[in-house]
């Protein structure tokens, strides 16, 4: 039984768009491009091979004057070329960093898509983010979109001097977005509802009242098991995937960014770079593998 409902889950969670809506290919200089973008010297693409032997499709958006990075885990049925417009707009408005990757499996990232992938998925871009970027747990936040929240709470559970946490639209676990268990059992897959427990930072909780897909109730309880609660945006009228056009959405991140400004860095402060040591790069596990494509 086990099994076969972990098995339930792990197709629940995981519809990449076939066919993808991108690819990536390199161009005679070595250079990574992705397709239907012009080039632009504000952002870089990456290949980054996970600890499992993927190699997953990463976009860093750089806005010079940012204070903060955000690390995007988007939705099931979503690649970055859905998401590129996103990006964009939460760059310009909320004036923040970018980074936003593909699970293995998703869009031209290789390999299949599972929930232990999507952990060394993250972790390899949170490396490459470190390593290329220099970029402080003090000064990052993590985003998760609904099975997104899985690898977010996942690395936000490791990093203990994370500056804060999105949580869109965040699943309480697999089992639980199919039946309504009050228990944890142990083939169900993104355990969140136990990892929100070992989180330190703030954590904004945002979901739709109208939700069809994961239930008002999966944000709610997040929500209250959070150490660090801030003030949860909860859209009536909203359901799964349009709460990024209603006008509170914009606000309360914003809201949360500049609260995140005001707090008190744990370690000693040093400036941020987001210069890269090169603009278009393969990596290995996330870490630089000491030569470049320029």
């Amino acid at each position: 039984m086990g099994n076969v409902t972990g098995g339930v889950a792990a197709k629940f969670a995981f519809f990449p768009p076939d066919p993808p809506t991108y690819d990536v290919h390199r161009e005679p200089d070595g250079k990574i491009v992705f397709s239907g973008i012009t080039a632009d010297e504000n952002m870089d693409v990456h290949l980054i091979e996970t600890r499992s032997g993927n190699k997953v499709v990463a976009m860093f958006w750089r806005q010079p004057s940012a204070r903060f990075t955000i690390l995007y885990s988007h939705g099931n049925a979503a690649d970055l070329g859905q998401m590129q417009e996103l990006f964009n707009a939460l760059r310009a408005h909320l004036r923040v960093n970018i980074m936003g990757y593909d699970y293995s499996g998703y869009g031209s990232s290789t390999g299949k898509p599972t929930e232990f992938n999507t952990y060394y998925d993250i972790e390899a871009v949170y490396n490459c983010l470190k390593c290329d970027y220099g970029i402080r747990q003090e000064d990052l936040i993590l985003y998760g979109q609904s099975v997104g929240s899985g690898p977010t709470l996942h690395m936000a559970s490791k990093l203990p001097r994370l500056r804060g946490i999105f949580l869109h639209s965040a699943i309480l676990s697999g089992i639980r977005v199919l039946y309504n268990v009050k228990v944890t059992f142990w083939f169900d897959i993104f355990k969140n509802i136990d990892k929100i427990r070992n989180v330190n930072c703030p954590v904004l909780v945002i979901h739709e009242t109208n939700d069809d897909v994961v239930d008002f109730s999966h944000g709610k309880r997040l929500w209250e098991l959070s150490k660090e609660k801030y003030d949860p945006l909860w859209v009536n009228g909203a359901g799964h995937c349009n709460i990024e056009t209603f006008p509170e959405y914009l606000k309360h991140l914003r809201q949360f960014l500049n609260a995140m400004g005001k707090l008190p860095a744990t370690t000693t402060q040093t400036k941020q770079s987001a210069t890269p040591n090169r603009s278009f790069s393969d990596t290995k596990h996330g870490k630089c593998l000491g030569f470049s494509f320029r």
